[in-house]
């Protein structure tokens, strides 16, 4: 028997189905489900730097109070306002100037707030070495605010948490 070209082209089969790739469809159906879950995703993710920024600032005057109380333990007496944060870091040279400070300081460094500004230090208002007060001005940097614009203040940090 001899190959005959034409009778083997004669016999047709059956169309082959595409079976690699995916369709118009599934590339649209997977470009919903996407923008389903970042339109979800975004605002929860945008809400953290904030959060973040406030706990932060919140660990920052609760290290600074602790920083203060060994200060007082020591010295018997907080820094004078005058004499400010500083006195965590520098030995105080003006009065009443410490007489057990810490070598090394109480911290190593002052910290910035997380908005880039220094904390405010009031020291105490009476004799018999009341509280003190840090506070942050929040993002602007101004007194008073809301939201992210809001001061804190290390005597409303128990009110703060919750």
């Amino acid at each position: 028997m001899s190959w005959n070209p034409s009778a083997s082209s004669a016999r047709t089969s059956p169309p082959c189905r595409r079976t690699g790739g995916f369709t118009l469809i599934e590339i649209m159906v997977v470009v919903v489900i996407i923008g389903i879950l970042v339109a979800f995703a975004v605002p929860n993710i945008m809400d953290n730097p904030e959060k973040a920024r406030l706990t932060k600032a919140r660990h920052d005057l609760r290290t600074i109070e602790n920083a203060l109380e060994m200060y007082k333990l020591d010295n018997f007496r907080y820094p004078t306002t005058a004499q400010g944060l500083k006195a965590l870091v520098e030995r105080p040279d003006t009065p009443p100037e410490p007489e057990n400070w810490q070598d090394g300081g109480y911290l190593r460094e002052l910290p910035m707030d997380p908005w880039g500004h220094p904390y405010k230090y009031l020291g105490p208002q009476d004799a018999d070495g009341g509280r003190v007060e840090i506070i942050t001005l929040g993002a602007d940097g101004r007194p008073g605010g809301e939201g992210a614009d809001a001061d804190i203040s290390s005597l409303n940090l128990q009110s703060d948490d919750g």
